[in-house]
Formats: C-alpha cells, structure tokens, sequence
C-alpha cells in the first residue's frame, strides 16, 4: 500500500537464530516422516501466493506499527522540550535571584584608587562572574593566553532630547503660565547640535575612565540634561534654552568690591579666582587672592633650590611658578565675579568659545526658572565640557538655603536656563545687579512677556560695604605772637 514508509530494522528483532534452526529441522523432519500426502500440502501451502485478506491485515499491522512509534517520538521530543524549558526557568529565577541579593559593603580606599570595581562609580548596577573550565596541564595554560582572560562591560542608553511643551512640563508644570508666549517658540524650536556634542563628551569620558579602571562618570552626571533648544524670537534673536539640575560654582574675586576673603580661601590650592566674565580692574585695592598666589611661589622656589628635589619635580616646580606669576598679574590688571555675592550661571567652555550664533558667551543675559520663580543673570563663567547646569552660590542658596559648595540646590531636572545670545554689553563692568533685571525683563517681553501675577526677582547688594571714617575736626588756628614792642591786646 502507496504512502507507508518502510519500518526500520533494527539489529536483534525477528526470530533468534536458535529458534530458527529448531524451525528447519523441524520442517526437514515433517519432509522425511510423513506421509505424502501431508508433504504435498505442505508445499502447496508454502508455495502459494497469499490472499489479498492476508495482505490488508499486514499492512494493518504495519500502519499500526508506524504510529505507535511516531507518537512515542512526539512525546519524547514534548518531555525534552518541557525538561528544557523548566531548566531555563530555574537558570534564570537563580541569575535573578543572585541579582537581587545585597552584596556587602567593603572598605573604601584611598581617593584615587579603586580597590574594588563594584565601587568604580555608585548607582550603576554591576555583576560580575568567575567562569570555570577544565583545561591542560598548568604549564600549558600557564603561555596561553586565552586560559586566563577578564572582560569588562558598561551598558548605558544615550537618552532622547524633550521637545515639546508637555515634555517640558513634566519638569515644571508652570512653564507655559509663567512663559505664555514659550509654547508658540517650543513648536518652532530645533534640538540643538550641543545636545548631542555635549553626551559625545560624556560617552568618550566614560570610555577614556574605564579602558583604566578609573572612577567613573556618575549616573547622576551622565543624566544631567534634559534637552538644549534654539528658539527663536519674532524679532530674529536666539534664544539659548536649557532644561538641567543646578550644581554649586564658588570662584571668582574682586579687590574693588571684596578687598579681604577668609584665610581659607586664600590659601586654598583649588580655589579658582577668576570667572570668564571679568572687567578691567577701577580701583586701587589689591587683590585679596594675590598674597596667596605669592606665598605658593615661595614655597615653590624653596623646594626648586633644594639639592635633594628630583629633576623631574624641579621641571614641574618652574612651569607651576610660571603659571602663579602670570594669574598674579591677570589678578593685577582685572576684577572678577564673585560666586558668593554675584548672581550669575555657569556654560560649557565649549559652548563659550563655540563660534556658532546659537551658543551662549560670557556676558549674555540669562534668567533661570525654578517652580514658579524667575531670576535674572548672566552667563558668568565656563565649566566642563561633559556637564551642564550649574550657577554661582549666590543664585543656588536663593533656590536652596541649605545650598553649599558640596550641596547642590536641585537635584532634579526641574530648572529652565534661557540665554538670550548675543545680548552682551560691549565693554565688560562690574555688576549692576538692577540693569541685569531690566534688561532680561525687556528680552522676555520680546518673546511673550511674564504671565499673570509673575515678576523678576530683585536681586539686593550684599557686599560688606566700608565703613565710613569720619572727618576730622580741624585744630582752631594758633593765635598769633604779638610783635615785638605791641601792646597786648
């Protein structure tokens, strides 16, 4: 019958060959002994052709025979595949579970040195894993160099900038009431070039530190903006807007305004005196942080004049006592912000000294937003290329009281930043904290004015102010000697 397949032998079935022999020597025997008769119907049996019945019950049987064994395949093949599926569950119920389970802390070295790699940067989840195999003998595998080899992988997603108003909102609700000509601008909007250039600079700083086992980037730093966006106003003019967190700068100095700072800042090694904002210096008081500066110098060309300084230290010493004298007459000849009294945000350096029209440079006038509070500003000095959001204490402590130079006022990234480009004053001079409100009040009115029931914050002078000396009364005028021979009078 057409559409069996042939039933597979398989060595041992059939009759054993014992049986057999027993079978023929049975067979020669009935030829032998009995009668004749019973010998030809014997052979007519053997020697007919089988019945069409006979046929049709073998293949009955072979049918049968066909799918019994195809459905014992089946289930074998349904009993492995459940077998493999509830190994796979278990494998990865045990990889969750070791996930899950808290490792202990372990002790925090030095600053600097990374004495366990879990430790490389807190907040990213790290798994590691010692894989075991059997291989040669030890002085074989002691030269290959595949028989003992470490990989090391960081997985991040580089995020999408937002671009709408209802994106925008979900960092601050108010926007639209507190800007209501901001949505129109928002359609308009394009993302900017920095947004990404900016994440470039985060990505190839994450590979430099980790290629050497280096701390690296914070998740916190890497997810520090929001979006960058090019406005633009009726009149043509770019607008800079950045939505961010807000970090803590506390640098600059100014002799003219501030002629002492605490010993501490002074004396300080990391204490940055200079702002990219700057003017040239109106008065005669020197520069609190010279005396500072200097005192590095000497200390600086005691230890070059020691025999025992290493040649390399003394190479270093000379380009360190170079660079002093020339901060010292920069201190000299200009004034600078200061972070603690002067309201002021802080841009990239890589946008500061971008030749595009959309970027922001020192100087322009620039209002940040943070809930339903609106400050003036300006963009006062340069940071990392790798980060952004980050203004003067001064502006940070007026977000957040408990703000410091290791606290910063917002963590979230709830705080808008707009820099109206290109809207600096052509000479640089000294803060005059009521011209920058009136002038960022003029650039918002350009692009919608405040809403309702909004205004600028005033901005107050807190510089200690010197105290007047009072003049001093002059003497009465000595009365004159009589002349010789006068009459007294």
């Amino acid at each position: 019958m057409q559409g069996l397949e042939p039933i597979e032998k398989k060595r041992g079935s059939g009759l054993p060959w014992l049986v057999g022999l027993v079978i023929l020597a049975g067979l020669a025997l009935c030829f032998t002994a009995v009668p004749g008769k019973v010998k030809r119907s014997l052979v007519e049996i053997f020697a007919a052709k089988p019945t069409a019945a006979a046929l049709d019950q073998k293949d009955v049987y072979r049918q049968a025979e066909v799918r019994i064994r195809s459905e014992m395949v089946e289930k074998q093949e349904r009993f492995d595949k459940e077998i493999a599926d509830l190994k796979k569950e278990l494998e990865e119920s045990q990889k969750k579970e070791a996930d899950n389970k808290p490792r202990p802390l372990t002790h925090k070295g030095p600053a600097g040195d990374v004495t366990d790699v879990r430790k490389l940067r807190s907040g990213i989840p790290f798994i590691s894993e010692v894989i075991l195999d059997s291989g040669g003998i030890a002085s074989a595998e002691r030269v290959d160099e595949a028989s003992f080899t470490a990989s090391y992988q960081l997985q991040l997603r580089l995020p999408q900038a937002a671009k709408t108003m209802v994106e925008l909102e979900k960092s601050n609700q108010k926007l639209a009431k507190i800007l209501p000509g901001l949505p129109a601008l928002i359609e308009k909007a394009e993302v900017s070039p920095f947004f990404e250039k900016i994440y470039q600079e985060k990505v190839t700083r994450i590979r430099r530190d980790a290629n050497s086992l280096n701390e690296i980037l914070t998740k916190h730093n890497l997810y520090d903006c929001e979006t960058i966006l090019n406005l633009r106003k009726a009149n043509g003019q770019r607008v800079f807007f950045l939505q961010a967190e807000m970090d803590v700068v506390a640098d600059g100095s100014d002799g003219d305004r501030l002629p002492v700072m605490p010993s501490e800042i002074v004396n300080s090694t990391f204490y940055q005196p200079f702002t990219s904002y700057g003017w040239k210096k109106l008065g005669t008081a020197a520069n609190p942080m010279i005396a500072g500066m200097q005192g590095r110098i000497n200390a600086a060309e005691k230890e070059l004049a020691a025999a025992a300084t290493p040649a390399a230290r003394k190479a270093w010493l000379r380009e360190r006592i170079s660079e002093l004298k020339r901060g010292i007459e920069d201190l000299k000849a200009r004034s600078f912000l200061i972070a603690e009294y002067d309201p002021f945000i802080v841009i990239p350096v890589s946008l500061l000294t971008s030749s595009d029209p959309s970027a922001p440079k020192a100087g322009d006038y620039a209002v940040v937003i943070h809930e339903e509070k609106i400050y003036p500003a300006i963009v006062g000095d340069g940071g990392p290329s790798f980060k952004v959001g980050e203004a003067s204490l001064r502006m940070a402590k007026e977000l957040n009281p408990k703000s410091s130079p290791y606290n910063r006022p917002v963590s979230d990234l709830k705080v808008s930043y707009l820099v109206f480009c290109g809207s600096r004053e052509p000479i640089n001079i000294p803060p005059d904290y009521e011209k920058w409100r009136q002038k960022c009040y003029d650039h918002l009115k350009e692009m919608g004015g405040l809403g309702e029931g909004y205004q600028l914050h005033q901005w107050e002078d807190r510089l200690p102010k010197p105290v007047p000396v009072p003049p001093l009364i002059p003497a009465p005028p000595a009365a004159a000697a009589p002349a010789p021979g006068a009459a007294p009078e």
